[in-house]
């Protein structure tokens, strides 16, 4: 059915990369958050100055993480240690809470100023999943997720919405924990072997392995397909689009 096995009769697709161009303005707002706090560092401490890379840090230590597990893994990353502070914590704070915050307010920046795109191929198969009346769901780290989906307008294209809202109100741990993916398969009453996962992040093709789901779909934006099938893609495609050719309309 639309390119993956005929078991399958849940989509639970990713945010930022799969559906929306977002994946680079988080990338950017990250490096420049970073950046800002290491040079910071450097002058404070004597060291160098080792910039954040958009691509290589950003993939593997940020991308599809809840904001604030993706700053306290990138520090670790570079054996820097930090207060947690709090969430009254603004931008220019000195803590994880101070630069989740300060991340927060560029990305909401840079998509104000920029605004969302979505991917046209991913539009297109939540159209013919519609048509078919098969449930779909959004699983996003972001906080900021139903925004961005009003914004792309693409918001009424979901029966179930699982967020970081969500996952803060129901505690859920973050991918690459399964946990966000199985509340999605819940809400839409199908068990996770017959539901499909669609993502563009390490982290999340992790925690679509980790469910157990049925079918996880790697969506390569960034030319990792090999990194993408290591961590649990079953099947990796560059664009959506891929899954639909040879589909009757």
């Amino acid at each position: 059915m639309l390119g993956l096995p005929d078991h399958i009769r849940a989509y639970l697709f990713d945010l930022d990369g799969v559906l929306t161009q977002t994946a680079k303005v988080h990338a950017a707002a990250w490096k420049t958050m970073f950046d800002g706090f290491l040079r910071e560092e450097a002058r404070r401490t004597g060291d160098d100055f080792v910039p954040f890379d958009p691509v290589e840090d950003y993939d593997r230590y940020v991308d599809g993480r809840p904001r604030l597990d993706g700053t306290r893994t990138f520090l670790s990353s570079r054996s820097i240690e930090l207060p947690e502070g709090s969430s009254a914590d603004g931008p220019g704070v000195r803590s994880v809470q101070g630069l989740s915050a300060s991340k927060n307010d560029l990305v909401l920046r840079l998509i104000r100023e920029q605004g969302v795109q979505p991917y046209a191929g991913s539009v297109e198969y939540l159209h013919r999943l519609r048509v078919l009346g098969l449930p779909r769901a959004v699983v996003s780290s972001s906080a900021n997720c139903r925004d961005v989906l009003k914004a792309a307008g693409i918001e009424g294209l979901f029966d179930v919405v699982i967020d970081g809202e969500t996952a803060r109100r129901q505690g859920l741990p973050g991918k690459p924990a399964p946990d966000t993916y199985l509340a999605a398969a819940e809400a839409l009453k199908t068990a996770p072997e017959h539901a499909a996962v669609f993502e563009d992040a390490l982290a999340g093709v992790a925690s679509g392995r980790a469910g157990g789901f049925g079918v996880v779909v790697g969506v390569n934006r960034t030319g990792q397909a090999q990194a993408l099938r290591e961590h649990g893609a079953d099947l990796v495609v560059d664009d959506l689009s891929e899954l639909i050719e040879g589909e009757p309309v």
